[in-house]
C-alpha cells in the first residue's frame, strides 16, 4: 500500500469512530509498539478506539478496503507478543468498550464488553454470593477480552478451570466485517463448540465485542496456608503428594527465594528470607471438611520437610497473602529493569526436575531466573531478568528461554498454559505439533480469516497474511 493513502485511511477511520477515537501521531503510537513481551517491538500505523460492535465492524471493513493488517488489543498485559502489530497496520484498542451490560444471578451469567477489566466484574459481584472464577495475576489491569484471547488462567484455575470453562458465548466481528453471535447465556448450546474455538485464538479468527461469562457460587469458607521449605525439591514434592492424596486445592502456588526477597521488600509481610521456597495453598468449599483438608495438607507438607505451615488467621491476612502473590510480577521491578516471563507446562511429577533445569539453564547462560507459578497444574512461570538496553543480555535471555521451553516439551508438556503463542513461540509450534496438525489448524484459521488480515504472523508458523508481504517483526507496513 502506497504511503500517500495513509492520510485517507486515517480520515475514514475518524469518520467511522469519531476524531477522538483515532491516534496517528508517531509519539502516541509508541505506547502500542509492544505488549508485556518487550523484546520485540513494532509500531502500528494507527490506533483506533471503538465504542461499539458497529464501530469495530466499520474498522475491519476499512482494513479490508485498504488492504492493511488489523489487530485487536486489550490492556496490553499479554506476555508473548500477542499484541505486537507486526508490519504495522491498525491496532483496534478495545479499552473504551468497558461496560458490564448485564448481571443475571438467577441464570448465573454476566454479559460484558471486552474492555471490562477482570477485577471490575469481581467488584461488581461483591455481596451477591457469586463471583467470576478466572483471576489472572494481572487481574487489576487485564481485560476479559484479553483473557478470552489467550485463554488465561490464574491461581484458582486448578479447581475452577481456565477462561474457556467460563465463557458461555460471544458476539464477534469476523474478518469480513460481518457480526455474528456464537453461543449465548444458555448452557450447552447445540452444534459445534465454536465458542471453544474462538477462546484462545488470540484475535486471529474474530474480534469479540460482547462476552457471556459463567458466574460461580461463592464457597462457604476458605482455609489459606503458607508452607515454608528449606529446598525447592521438598516444595515441589509436596505439590505432587497433595494432589496424589486426592485433595484438589482451589489454588496451589509456589514462589522461590528470589521472588520472596522482592515481595518482602515491597510488602513487609514477614516472609522468611532464608527459605528456598514457599507454597501458598488454599482449599475452599463447604465448611464441613475444610479443617480436615487443611490438617491433611499440613501433615503432607511436614512429611516433605516443611519448616512450618501457617494458616491465615482472618480474611485480612488471607487478602494480604493473595495481594503478595498477585503483585509478584510488579515486585520484580526491584530486581531488574526488564524481565521475560515464560509459560511452560509440565506434568506435576516433573516439577522437581524442571526447577533444577531452570536454575542450571540460567547459570549456563549467565542470567538470573526467579520463579513464581501455578504449581498445582504444572504451569511454570520462570522470570528471566535482564536489561533490554544490553543486546548481549537479550541474546542470552532468548537462548535460556528457548532451552526452558524445549525442556518442557521433552518432559511431555507444552510451551504455554495461559500466555498464548503470540510471536514469541512460533518456532515451537513445529516442535509441539506434526505438519498434519498444523495444516488442520491453518485450514480452520483460513475458514474464519481467509485473507489473513486479522492478527497476521501470530500463533501459527504459517500465519502470514495472504497477499500481504511477509514482514519481520520491527518492520513497518508500506503505508
Amino acid at each position: 500500500m502506497i504511503a500517500q493513502r495513509l492520510p485517507s485511511l486515517i480520515e475514514d477511520l475518524r469518520r467511522a469512530v469519531g476524531s477522538d477515537g483515532v491516534l496517528a501521531n508517531r509519539a502516541d503510537l509508541l505506547v502500542y509498539e509492544c505488549d508485556g513481551f518487550v523484546i520485540e517491538k513494532s509500531s502500528p500505523d494507527v490506533v483506533v478506539f471503538p465504542r461499539s460492535t458497529a464501530d469495530v465492524a466499520a474498522v475491519v471493513r476499512l482494513a479490508n478496503e485498504y488492504d492493511v493488517p488489523c489487530l485487536p488489543r486489550g490492556a496490553g498485559t499479554s506476555l508473548a507478543g500477542g499484541c505486537l502489530p507486526v508490519g504495522g497496520g491498525i491496532v483496534v484498542a478495545l479499552t473504551r468498550m468497558k461496560r458490564i451490560l448485564e448481571i443475571d444471578l438467577r441464570n448465573r451469567y454476566a454479559l460484558v464488553e471486552p474492555g471490562v477489566v477482570n477485577v471490575w466484574l469481581t467488584q461488581a459481584l461483591k455481596g451477591t454470593g457469586f463471583h467470576y472464577a478466572p483471576d489472572p495475576s494481572s487481574q487489576g489491569a487485564c481485560t476479559i477480552g484479553g483473557n478470552l484471547a489467550t485463554n488465561s488462567g490464574g491461581p484458582h484455575t486448578l479447581k475452577y478451570g481456565v477462561t474457556v470453562n467460563h465463557v458461555l458465548g460471544l458476539e464477534a466481528v469476523l474478518a469480513d466485517g460481518s457480526i455474528v453471535e456464537i453461543g449465548g447465556p444458555a448452557e450447552d448450546a447445540p452444534g459445534l463448540d465454536l465458542t471453544g474455538v474462538l477462546v484462545g485464538s488470540e484475535g486471529t479468527l474474530a474480534i469479540a465485542t460482547k462476552i457471556w461469562v459463567r458466574l460461580t457460587r461463592d464457597p462457604q469458607g476458605y482455609r489459606t496456608m503458607l508452607g515454608v521449605f528449606e529446598s525447592v525439591d521438598d516444595a515441589t514434592t509436596s505439590i505432587s503428594e497433595i494432589i496424589a492424596a486426592g485433595i484438589v486445592p482451589a489454588a496451589l502456588e509456589m514462589m522461590d527465594q528470589g521472588i520472596l526477597v522482592a515481595l518482602e521488600e515491597a510488602f513487609q509481610f514477614g516472609f522468611p528470607l532464608d527459605a528456598q521456597a514457599i507454597l501458598l495453598i488454599e482449599v475452599d468449599g463447604l465448611e464441613a471438611g475444610l479443617d480436615e483438608q487443611r490438617d491433611r495438607i499440613a501433615e503432607i507438607c511436614q512429611r516433605c520437610h516443611a519448616r512450618e505451615v501457617r494458616q491465615a488467621v482472618d480474611a485480612a491476612e488471607r487478602q494480604k497473602l493473595w495481594k503478595c502473590r498477585k503483585q509478584a510480577f510488579g515486585a520484580v521491578g526491584r530486581l531488574s529493569p526488564s524481565y521475560c516471563t515464560q509459560d511452560g507446562v509440565v506434568p506435576r511429577t516433573k516439577l522437581p526436575h524442571m526447577l533444577r533445569r531452570i536454575y542450571e539453564i540460567g547459570g549456563k547462560h549467565g542470567v538470573r531466573i526467579v520463579n513464581v507459578f501455578h504449581a498445582g497444574d504444572g504451569n511454570l512461570h520462570p522470570i528471566v531478568l535482564f536489561d533490554e538496553r544490553n543486546p548481549d543480555e537479550i541474546r542470552r535471555v532468548l537462548a535460556a528461554s528457548g532451552e526452558i521451553l524445549d525442556e518442557c516439551i521433552a518432559c511431555g508438556g507444552s510451551v504455554t498454559g495461559e500466555h498464548g503463542i503470540g510471536v514469541e513461540k512460533l518456532e515451537f509450534m513445529r516442535k509441539l505439533f506434526t505438519p498434519d496438525d498444523l495444516a488442520v489448524m491453518e485450514r480452520l484459521r483460513h475458514a474464519f480469516n481467509p485473507v489473513g488480515r486479522l492478527s497476521p504472523h501470530k500463533m501459527l508458523p504459517t500465519a502470514g497474511a495472504c497477499g500481504i508481504e511477509q514482514r519481520a517483526p520491527g518492520r513497518r507496513a508500506a503505508l
